[in-house]
């Protein structure tokens, strides 16, 4: 079957080029700023596919300026972004779609998809590695937060090559896609699991205190929990309740241990 014409006039972007792209997103944030928020690093990123696709001066220099527009989005979801950009590029640089393409395909989705990444990284899964990475310093020590960091960095840069190429391969049919994995539901069974960790790791903690000075330090950290919870129950701020925990629970484990050690 021959190609049909349309599809045979668009040219892709090499995979070298591809992957020189992705490395330079890793450094999305390193030029933020207050105007154009990521705006720079996205051009950076994309500025290699650019050059591949636009041997024309003025117009691959069009292209760039386009991309310095503002732009903001979870820097891991920000993948699939750049990866759809240049999808829409290589329409362009082919006649096929209008310059504004790429520029509305990133409009329309950095919203979203900041949203999506900061409820399912920031929130969900590096608090559930660092729970896990808690139970486990304090099960076998050192060596288990070292192997916490490499699994999480893992599946964190499995995730951004594969939307990467989602976003690339796909262009607007990303989002279905995105719908399939069902980000929000895994995020909240990562932050029950968890809480559910931390939950063990303090229990470790109160349970070597008790070992070490006596029943009474179990005693105190019971109770200052269930003065948090209390607070939090009747509506305090959550931050001003972990404080004030904090604080007493600090406070009540030195007045344990100078009691211990007056003995």
């Amino acid at each position: 079957m021959r190609a049909s014409p349309a599809l045979a006039s668009v040219v892709p972007v090499p995979r070298r080029t591809l992957a020189r792209v992705f490395l330079r997103s890793l450094f999305l944030q390193a030029t933020w700023n207050r105007r154009g928020m990521q705006n720079l690093g996205f051009a950076y990123a994309i500025e290699p596919a650019l050059r591949a696709l636009y041997p024309d001066s003025p117009r691959r220099e069009e292209a760039l300026r386009r991309h310095l527009g503002f732009f903001n989005c979870h820097p891991y979801m920000a993948a699939a972004i750049l990866g759809g950009a240049i999808h829409h590029e290589e329409r362009v640089a082919a006649g096929l779609e209008p310059a504004d393409a790429p520029q509305n395909y990133k409009q329309t989705l950095q919203g979203p998809l900041a949203a999506i990444g900061d409820g399912f990284f920031w929130t969900a899964l590096r608090p559930f590695f660092g729970a896990v990475g808690a139970v486990g310093a304090l099960a076998v020590g050192l060596a288990a937060v070292w192997v916490v960091v490499i699994v999480y960095n893992a599946i964190h840069l499995s995730l951004r090559i594969s939307l990467f190429r989602a976003g690339y391969r796909r262009g607007d049919a990303l989002v279905p896609l995105l719908a399939q994995l069902s980000l929000p539901v895994v995020a909240d069974r990562l932050r029950t699991a968890g809480a559910a960790l931390a939950g063990v790791a303090a229990g470790m903690v109160v349970f070597r205190g008790t070992m070490a000075v006596g029943a009474l330090a179990g005693l105190v950290a019971g109770a200052v929990a269930v003065l948090g919870y209390a607070a939090l129950a009747r509506g305090t701020r959550l931050f001003t309740t972990l404080y004030l925990a904090a604080a007493a629970g600090t406070g009540a484990a030195v007045l344990v241990a100078h009691l211990h050690g007056s003995r």
